[in-house]
């Protein structure tokens, strides 16, 4: 978040746990010499809302918080622009961030705009963007209202959470820090990596049948699926259907609960439309950011790494933490097939692309027959998730820590996951082989 709407959100949530939301913003659209306009819908974007000024714009938004309709596009221009970051080929900054191609200029007044038909949500021309004039909607406001009201809200983070907030916080203090916030709990969303790895390593040894075949992995990244859907559809067949580790978390969690709600915490804006397609939308209710939370804990003077550990028993795999940087789906699934199909992990050859120019090259050398590999991995931002554009960290301090803490699981693959048994048992997967049966394991896929 942009520091200038980084005070401003912290200033709501302090004022909506205070109990005076609705005073604040009325002092604050008030207040003299400001475009009202515009801080109506940087305000109403905070709030996780989408509300227009008008003259009852303040009970408007209390009202849009309390009847939260999780619908609405991700990402918003905030006004027209002057494009006066155009380049000598005439793209602004957010034309050259958009890897969808889905951002012209008008031919009325040269500035900017998202056509939402082609736009993915994905989130890139929110960084692009030099003027701070697109934002991406904070989905805080809402989940606070479940809170309020006492709804069990479990809150599922990516494995790249860690190192986010300090070295020395833990998983077991970040959980302490959540149940501060008023979630119910805290699980690494790891766990249900450790699910699709199984899932993806009975796929290969079922699809990969010499060295010609190929399987591209679905897991984890919003960015490198639309890539697949919308500009190389044509090797959506070599897809494995899996839904990501975030949809499987949802998913499970409320298949066991079907009264919780569930928000994914991670470093990606483009998780917030994953979370809203329609083939998988109901899964994840909110999604926050790293940058988020990290206000959140400002705003409501939450120190994590001064917080007891609220420690639970391990549960998540070394593989499956490992899902937070470039390369860590291909060992995980690697290190699986070598557990259940020794004779097909001498075929299998994995290759990974992070970032959007080495992924289109990657998949652009799979189009052509130009891929000697037959496991392919990609990830829309350099580095895999801790390279997201709402993390906290650099990317090379975050990978160290990650490797770390993947390498000190008890549980180093995910098929010797006792705990992981017990739940899929609770799924009516009781074997390796219940993963070649569509009917028991269609909570874990989505059609492409």
């Amino acid at each position: 978040m942009k520091a200038k709407y980084n005070e401003l959100f912290k200033t709501i949530v302090k004022s909506y746990y205070e109990g005076k939301l609705e005073k604040t913003i009325e002092e604050m659209i008030n207040a003299p010499h400001i475009d009202k306009e515009k801080l109506c819908g940087v305000i109403s974007t905070l709030c996780g809302v989408d509300v227009k000024y008008s003259e009852n714009f303040v009970k408007e938004v209390i009202k849009a918080i309390s009847s939260y309709e999780n619908a609405h596009k991700v990402v918003k221009k905030l006004g027209p622009c002057s494009s006066d970051c155009s380049s000598l080929k005439g793209e602004t900054h957010c034309q050259k961030s958009c890897p969808f191609t889905a951002i012209f200029l008008s031919t009325d007044d040269s500035s900017s705009y998202i056509d939402n038909d082609i736009c993915t949500d994905c989130g890139s021309c929110v960084e692009g963007c030099p003027n701070d004039n697109i934002l991406d909607v904070v989905e805080f406001m809402p989940m606070a209202e479940m809170i309020k009201e006492g709804e069990p809200v479990i809150a599922a983070v990516a494995p790249a959470i860690m190192g986010q907030f300090g070295e020395k916080v833990t998983i077991g203090k970040l959980r302490t820090a959540f149940k501060k916030i008023g979630y119910t709990d805290m699980i690494e969303v790891a766990f249900f990596a450790d699910m699709l790895t199984l899932k993806e390593a009975v796929e290969f040894d079922h699809h990969v049948k010499n060295k010609e075949d190929l399987m591209i992995t679905s897991c984890c990244c919003p960015m490198w699926v639309g890539m697949l859907k919308k500009v190389y559809n044509e090797l959506v067949n070599h897809v494995s259907p899996s839904v990501s580790p975030m949809v499987a978390a949802g998913r499970v969690l409320k298949k066991l609960n079907p009264s919780c709600k569930v928000v994914f915490v991670g470093p990606c804006i483009a998780k917030k439309a994953e979370a809203k397609e329609k083939d998988i939308q109901g899964a994840i209710d909110y999604v926050l950011t790293f940058e988020e939370l990290k206000t959140i804990f400002e705003a409501l003077d939450i120190h994590p790494e001064e917080l007891e550990e609220c420690d639970s028993i391990e549960y998540a795999s070394r593989g499956g933490r490992l899902y937070a940087r470039t390369g860590g789906v291909s060992i995980a699934v690697g290190e699986a097939i070598e557990k259940l199909f020794p004779e097909k992990h001498k075929l299998f050859k994995a290759i990974q692309a992070d970032g959007v120019k080495s992924c289109k090259e990657l998949l652009d050398k799979a189009k052509n027959g130009e891929v000697t590999a037959n496991f392919i991995e990609g990830m829309g931002c350099v580095g895999g998730c801790i390279g997201g554009p709402k993390a906290i960290v650099p990317k090379d301090e975050s990978r160290v820590i990650v490797d770390s803490f993947a390498e000190s699981s008890e549980i180093k693959v995910a098929v010797d996951s006792s705990c992981m048994d017990k739940i899929l048992k609770q799924l009516n997967i009781t074997s390796v082989e219940d993963f070649k049966h569509p009917e028991r394991i269609e909570i874990f896929e989505r059609e492409f």
